[in-house]
């Protein structure tokens, strides 16, 4: 039997009854540490993390990165290794074992691992569409990175040493119905229209500055750079319809069927549209208010965001 690696797992959960089981199951398999950080379930979310060996913290959430700013500060671990993971995603065992097998024998200047991540929607393995291969910074050795403080898209970031690439699966399947998606995605576009807002206006102290090439895997570097400096300041009726026609047709997402469609038209398109949407309507909010306690009070009511 392997031993576990010195690594511990940090989980963001919210009502999260239906994934954290196979999550908690997975990682099991590699971590000798897991913190889920609870925002106020209504389910047993709790019950089940703490069943399952999971250490339990609980903070009222504000956004992603302030909440896992938070957990990396105040969950006791001792870890050499820490490992960011969506409770919605998966570990699976060929990358458990590379884990266990590679982490011990790094040098010192391999402070992160990328991990490449899959996406599962409706039951498929997308593989087209720019969806795969997905590369992400998801474990970093201890006090070597930082999570951005942004509103959405944040990333892990190195702060000294360099990444390497894990080849094993790792997988984001939700098991939620097309609902619970659409609801999903309405929040991050709110939380978006925010973060691309601050970055035009300032409106909340100056922004993180962007990903610089090293920091985080060089893919999300790339694409944050085109992200930013072309794709946000086009008109985003247009904007989002060219992005929609590159992916489902340049990236070949068509070759993933039913499913691909149904994801592309609704992430590729639909959420791109509605992000560009809600930049306008708030920054309408903005120039409308009188001040600073009004233009923070009447974004958190058209985003249903805590705006602190």
């Amino acid at each position: 039997m392997q031993s576990k690696a010195s690594v511990a797992v940090v989980i963001l959960a919210h009502n999260e009854s239906l994934h954290l089981p196979r999550a908690l199951e997975h990682v099991a398999k590699f971590a000798n540490e897991v913190f889920v950080v609870d925002s106020g379930s209504a389910d047993n979310t709790v019950e089940i993390a703490r069943r399952c060996g999971a250490q339990v913290l609980e903070h009222p959430f504000q956004n992603y990165a302030r909440q896992f700013e938070w957990a990396l500060a105040n969950a006791p671990i001792t870890s050499d290794w820490v490992m960011r993971l969506d409770a919605d995603e998966v570990i699976e065992d060929d990358l458990a074992d590379e884990i266990i097998a590679r982490l011990p024998q790094f040098a010192a200047d391999v402070t992160g691992v990328n991990l490449n991540r899959k996406t599962i929607f409706q039951g498929k393995f997308l593989k087209h569409g720019g969806r795969y291969p997905l590369w992400l910074l998801r474990i970093w050795r201890r006090g070597k990175a930082h999570i951005e403080d942004r509103w959405m898209d944040e990333h892990m970031v190195l702060d000294e040493g360099r990444a390497v690439n894990f080849r094993g699966g790792f997988a984001d399947h939700n098991l939620h119905d097309l609902t619970f998606f659409i609801a999903k995605h309405n929040g991050y576009a709110s939380r978006e229209a925010l973060d691309v807002l601050n970055r035009r206006m300032h409106l909340f102290g100056d922004p993180e500055p962007s990903l610089a090439a090293g920091s985080t895997a060089r893919q999300a570097s790339t694409k944050r750079f085109i992200k930013e400096a072309i794709y946000n300041r086009i008109p985003f009726e247009m904007s989002a319809t060219a992005y929609f026609l590159y992916r489902y047709i340049f990236q070949l997402g068509f070759l993933d069927g039913r499913a691909g469609l149904v994801y592309h038209v609704l992430q590729g398109f639909w959420y791109r549209f509605l992000v560009g949407a809600k930049v306008r309507e708030l920054k309408t909010i903005v120039r409308r208010a009188p001040n600073d306690a009004v233009m923070r009070s009447e974004l958190a009511r058209a985003t249903r965001q805590r705006i602190d």
